[in-house]
C-alpha cells in the first residue's frame, strides 16, 4: 500500500505541520495483535504510546487512514483547557495536570504554556475590573473570569506522541483505513484495499479512538453531531499590537455566549481566531465540504470582517492562512468513552471521541485512562458510556 498524500486539502492548511514519517509504514503487520489502536490523532497515539510503556511484552499498532494527524488533532486552535465540554465529570481528575505528567513521561515537547485561559463575554456585569480584553462584537467583549488552560502546537504534539509510541514498539501505519470490524474472538479488522492477505487482522482487544468521520464504522448516529469548525490565523503583530489589545499575555480565549469566537497567540506573534460550524451538505460526510464553497467562504468572510472589527489595532490585520477542522459533539456534551455494546461482555473494545471542541489536553489524558483499563488497571467512568 503506498503512503497516502495529505487529505482534506479541500479544508485549507492550518499554520503547522507535523514533523513525523513512521519508520514502520512498511513493515509487516502481525496475524494477530494484542492491541490495535484505530485512529491516528492526539487518543490514540497517547494510548499506543502508554500501552506499550506500561506493557512492552505486547504488541500494539495504531491504523490511519490517512496520515496521522489528518483530522480533528492536526487541525485544532492548539487551545488546552482543563475539563470537558460538559464541566468537570465523577472522576474526572485533574487534566491539566495529568496531561503534564504524560508530555514528561513521553518525552513530548509542544511547546505547552499552561499559564490559564480566559472566558470573555459581553455581559458587562460579569467583566473583571480591568479586563484586558476590551474588544467591540455585537457589543463590548471583556474577560469575565480566568480559567486553567493555556496553548500547545498541535503539529508538534502529534509528533512528539508518534515517536513516543514508535520509540517504544508500536507500529504506526498510515494509509491503512479500517473499513469494518468483525465482532468475534479474536476481534477482526477489516482493511480496506488490503490484499486478501492482508485484508483482515485479528486483534485481542481495539481502542477505538475515531473521529467525526467514522460514524459509521463505529456504529453511532443518532444524538452526534459532525461539523466542521473554521479558524484563520493573522500575520505576526508587533507587540505593541499583542499589548494594545489585551493579549500580550499569551492567554488564549473564549467567549462564554453568542456570536462564539475564540483565538490564541503562536509563538510567532500571529493570532489565532476561531468561529463557526459549517454542516456537510450530504448526510454529514464532512468531506464534501470545501471551505471554498458558498456557506464556508461567507463564514470565513464574516469571521474575518468580525476579527477587524474587535480593535484598532486590528482593522488592517492580513490573514495567512484558513482553515477547517473536524468537530464532534453530542447532545449532551458529555465525550464518549466506554466499551462498545458489542464487547461490553467481554471488554475488549473501547470507544472513545466527541470531545466537542475540547480535546487538546483531555485527549492524551484520556488516552492514558484507555491504555490503563485495557490492561485491567483502572474502571471506566460512567459518564463516558456509549448510547445504544
Amino acid at each position: 500500500m503506498s503512503t497516502p498524500s495529505f487529505p482534506h486539502r479541500n479544508w485549507g492548511e492550518p499554520p503547522w505541520r507535523i514533523d513525523f514519517t513512521p519508520s514502520s509504514q512498511r513493515a509487516s503487520v502481525p496475524e494477530v495483535l494484542d492491541f490495535a489502536v484505530i485512529g491516528g490523532g492526539f487518543t490514540g497515539l497517547a494510548a499506543a504510546a502508554w500501552l506499550r510503556q506500561m506493557a512492552p511484552d505486547k504488541s500494539v499498532a495504531v491504523f490511519e487512514a490517512a496520515k496521522i494527524g489528518a483530522g480533528a488533532s492536526g487541525r485544532t486552535g492548539g487551545i488546552a483547557l482543563g475539563e470537558t465540554a460538559a464541566g468537570d465529570l465523577p472522576g474526572l481528575g485533574d487534566v491539566l495536570a495529568g496531561f503534564t505528567d504524560i508530555l514528561s513521561h513521553l518525552g513530548v515537547h509542544c511547546d505547552q504554556q499552561l499559564h490559564g485561559a480566559w472566558e470573555i463575554s459581553r455581559k458587562k456585569a460579569d467583566a473583571l475590573p480591568r479586563s484586558p480584553i476590551w474588544w467591540q462584537d455585537s457589543g463590548t467583549l471583556r474577560v469575565v473570569k480566568e480559567v486553567p488552560g493555556g496553548t500547545i502546537d498541535p503539529g508538534k504534539l502529534v509528533a512528539g506522541l508518534a515517536r513516543a509510541a514508535e520509540s517504544r514498539g508500536a507500529l504506526i501505519l498510515e494509509g491503512h483505513a479500517v473499513e469494518r470490524i468483525r465482532w468475534s474472538d479474536p476481534l477482526g479488522i477489516m482493511l480496506k484495499g488490503g490484499s486478501s492477505r492482508s485484508a483482515e487482522i485479528a486483534a485481542r482487544k481495539i481502542v477505538l479512538a475515531t473521529n467525526a468521520l467514522s460514524l459509521d464504522l463505529v456504529g453511532l448516529g443518532d444524538g452526534m453531531h459532525p461539523r466542521l469548525t473554521l479558524a484563520v490565523a493573522t500575520n505576526p503583530l508587533r507587540e505593541e499590537q499583542l499589548q494594545a489589545i489585551g493579549l500580550a499575555g499569551r492567554k488564549p480565549f473564549y467567549t462564554v455566549d453568542f456570536p462564539y469566537l475564540w483565538g490564541r497567540v503562536r509563538h510567532d506573534n500571529s493570532v489565532i481566531f476561531g468561529a463557526g460550524l459549517v454542516q456537510s451538505p450530504d448526510s454529514d460526510d464532512l468531506e464534501q465540504v470545501d471551505i471554498s464553497a458558498e456557506e464556508p467562504a461567507r463564514t470565513f468572510a464574516l469571521l474575518e470582517r468580525r476579527v477587524r472589527g474587535l480593535h484598532p489595532e486590528l482593522a488592517r490585520v492580513e490573514f495567512t492562512h484558513r482553515w477547517g477542522g473536524p468537530i464532534m459533539f453530542r447532545d449532551t456534551w458529555t465525550p464518549i468513552f466506554g466499551w462498545h455494546p458489542r464487547s461490553e461482555r467481554k471488554r475488549n473494545a473501547i470507544l472513545i471521541c466527541a470531545y466537542a471542541g475540547h480535546g487538546v489536553a483531555l485527549s492524551s489524558y484520556l488516552g492514558r485512562w484507555v491504555a490503563e483499563a485495557l490492561l485491567g488497571a483502572r474502571e471506566l467512568p460512567e459518564w463516558g458510556a456509549v448510547p445504544v
